[in-house]
Order: C-alpha cells, then sequence, then structure tokens
C-alpha cells in the first residue's frame, strides 16, 4: 500500500500559558494548512537557544496544545549542543531543555525532542491495515537513494488522515520529499 510523506522541518508547539509569555495578547494566525486537518504553520517565529548556539525563525504550529514541545532533528541538536530524546509527541520524559524566545517574553524548559517516525491514519485506515495504534512497522523508499526505514510508529486517530511524517534529516539521507510515496512492508 503506497502512503504519502510529509516531511516535517524544526518547528514548536506551545500550550496556551506559554503562547502568552512569548506572544502576548497577539491571535494565532494561520499562514498555511497542514495536511492533518486542523493543523497549521503559524506566521509566528520564535528563537531556540542553548548555552551553546541558536536557532532562529523556527516555527510555531497550531493550533495551541495542552503541552509545549520543540521538535528539532539530530543535526539540529548537534547545533545547539544537546541531545534531545526521540520521542512521540508530547512525551516529554528526559526531553533536553531549550530557552524558547518570542517578542514578549522568553521560557526555559525541558521539552526538546526529536520526534518519532510515524504514520497518521484513522481507524478505517487502521482496520483495513490490520496495525494496531502505536504498533511499530517498516516502509520501502524506492527512490534514488532507496530504504527501507525501521521503526515508523502507527498512529491512529479519526481526525487524522494517512500519512507519514519524517523530520529533515531522514528525508535528506535518502532524498523523499513532501509529497513522495512510500510502500507499507
Amino acid at each position: 500500500m503506497e502512503i504519502p510523506v510529509g516531511v516535517s522541518n524544526r518547528h514548536v508547539h506551545l500550550n496556551e500559558e506559554d503562547y502568552r509569555i512569548l506572544f502576548g495578547a497577539r491571535p494565532l494566525e494561520v499562514k498555511k494548512s497542514l495536511r492533518q486537518p486542523g493543523q497549521f504553520a503559524s506566521n509566528l517565529v520564535v528563537d531556540i537557544k542553548t548555552d551553546k548556539a541558536l536557532i532562529e525563525h523556527v516555527r510555531l504550529v497550531g493550533p495551541l496544545r495542552k503541552y509545549s514541545q520543540v521538535e528539532l532533528s539530530r543535526t539540529d541538536a548537534v547545533h545547539l549542543g544537546i541531545d534531545p530524546p526521540i520521542r512521540d509527541s508530547g512525551d516529554l520524559f528526559q526531553a533536553a531543555e531549550v530557552e524558547i524566545i518570542g517578542p514578549e517574553g522568553s521560557i526555559k524548559k525541558e521539552c526538546a525532542i526529536i520526534a518519532n517516525r510515524h504514520i497518521h491514519m484513522t481507524q478505517e485506515d487502521q482496520l483495513r491495515l490490520r496495525l494496531a495504534d502505536q504498533e511499530e512497522v517498516q516502509v520501502q523508499f524506492d527512490g534514488p537513494k532507496g530504504a527501507i526505514l525501521d521503526h515508523v510508529k502507527i498512529k491512529v486517530d479519526p481526525s487524522f488522515c494517512l500519512e507519514l511524517h519524517l523530520d529533515t534529516d531522514d528525508a535528506n539521507a535518502i532524498l523523499i520529499k513532501t509529497g513522495d510515496n512510500v510502500q507499507l512492508l
């Protein structure tokens, strides 16, 4: 079965409290809708800072969540001098500490992770493919630097649409881009 790919650059998710600290009363506006229903790239950006380095203009992805999280690639983490764990979104156990700097303020917290490779799908997709939520699968890409990717986690929710999410390091390593397809093995 073919599954479309979405490549995810570094980005930030914020809870309402942290959003207010960083942006005050400024409204959260949509710059571009993402493939997952209700998700969007905001027109707002923050800077991510550690004792070693700074990454400027990191996009805020909405809507606001119950937690604040910075999703980085391993390359970003090396640049920042941190060692964040590979985690599912929202699992901030042993997350790396970073400072998030907005136009109205800053926060320092343990919230930086490298996101697991994962496939979003509905319950209908899950039943049709006979997969379990949180199950790990393999996918194959037949591009110019073809590869089989292991440890791809299944995420099931009625609001999702079928899509594999990879970070920029995974995507660059195999020359895959948003809109390409992989085969579920």
